[in-house]
């Protein structure tokens, strides 16, 4: 059973955390480490920019770092904010990259929501879904490794990616438009809440289209430890850190919101987004949900907490759920 489906890391490192630079190192610690241990999970990578606690604003160098630590583990960027980037550049760095990392990257974009993160790349943030899209027509054309117009000029980009087609290019969003978007140009959808993937999918019905992507609402966070009361009081900080601060972002746009503003770490733990359970409470966990989704970092916490965390899942959570499953 592949109890473990993703490792998320978005590299928030508040002042009152474990340094930026420690964070680092850990997060490739502990891909190299599930690699060994954690067969078959997913390393995500996410993006932000000009946050206060360093928000990770580079997923695809961490990938190449990734790449360089690993040999088999795949990746997905959760969202590349592609408004942001030169597509020529872009297509170049990714085609590299598919290139480093024996084809393991994928990348989800998206149009991005922040208010400060366009101006900050010389543009309006109006227009970003334009941008997207244009991003998605120039990555396709260039991976060809054929010549193609962008804006009025033939150009051609090498070198081609690893793969033929390039890497996946799947579209994150929280609107119906961006589900028909994604089924229009993208291969695959990735919602931020659920009820948007039948609208996805029923996009695809109408074009001939197999639907590719998932159904589901942001998870909670887990995490694992023999004396949850303990671990709840050194990582509520970083927990009220992380919802306040996306609960921020979050109240710019009209659209549902996963993280709401606590005031108090009790009122945070009552609502059920961020889960400290036992080691015997994780295996029922997932043994009712069919897997669950790690933030092992998760706004700066501790390095000896996180891997407190993940070796336990590692020792007892993950055999437990194994057993009389037949492998592969």
């Amino acid at each position: 059973m592949n109890a473990i489906s993703v490792l998320r890391y978005d590299m928030r490192a508040p002042s009152f955390g474990t340094p930026a630079g420690e964070l680092y190192s850990t997060m490739l610690d502990q891909a190299a480490w599930a690699e060994e241990h954690l067969p078959g999970v997913m390393i995500g990578l996410s993006e932000h920019h000009s946050s206060d606690d360093g928000y990770l604003p580079s997923p695809l160098t961490v990938a190449a770092a990734i790449a360089g630590r690993t040999s088999s583990i795949r990746m997905l960027v959760v969202a590349l904010i592609a408004p942001l980037y030169h597509p020529i550049r872009l297509a170049e760095d990714v085609a590299v990259l598919d290139l480093v990392s024996g084809g393991r990257v994928d990348l989800v974009l998206g149009a991005g929501y922040v208010p400060d993160e366009a101006p900050l790349y010389g543009f309006e943030s109006t227009g970003r879904v334009a941008r997207l899209e244009e991003a998605l027509r120039v990555l396709r054309a260039a991976w060809t490794g054929e010549p193609f117009e962008y804006k009025g000029n033939m150009v051609r980009v090498t070198p081609r990616p690893l793969r033929p087609n390039g890497p996946m290019l799947l579209l994150g969003g929280s609107t119906p438009a961006a589900a028909r978007r994604a089924a229009r140009l993208a291969d695959g959808f990735i919602p931020t809440d659920s009820p948007l993937y039948a609208i996805y999918e029923e996009e695809c019905q109408k074009l001939g289209k197999f639907p590719i992507g998932m159904a589901h609402d942001n998870p909670p966070f887990v995490h694992v430890a023999n004396d949850p009361e303990q671990a709840w009081a050194r990582l509520a900080p970083h927990a009220m850190h992380e919802t306040n601060e996306y609960a921020k972002w979050e109240a710019t746009r009209p659209t549902k919101s996963f993280f709401q503003h606590f005031d108090t770490a009790d009122e945070l733990r009552a609502a059920g987004k961020y889960l400290v359970l036992t080691p015997d409470e994780c295996i029922a966990y997932v043994r009712e949900r069919g897997s669950m989704a790690l933030q092992p970092l998760m706004g700066g916490l501790p390095t000896d907490l996180s891997w407190e965390s993940l070796e336990l899942i590692a020792n007892q959570v993950v055999p437990a759920l194994n057993e009389g499953v037949p492998s592969e």
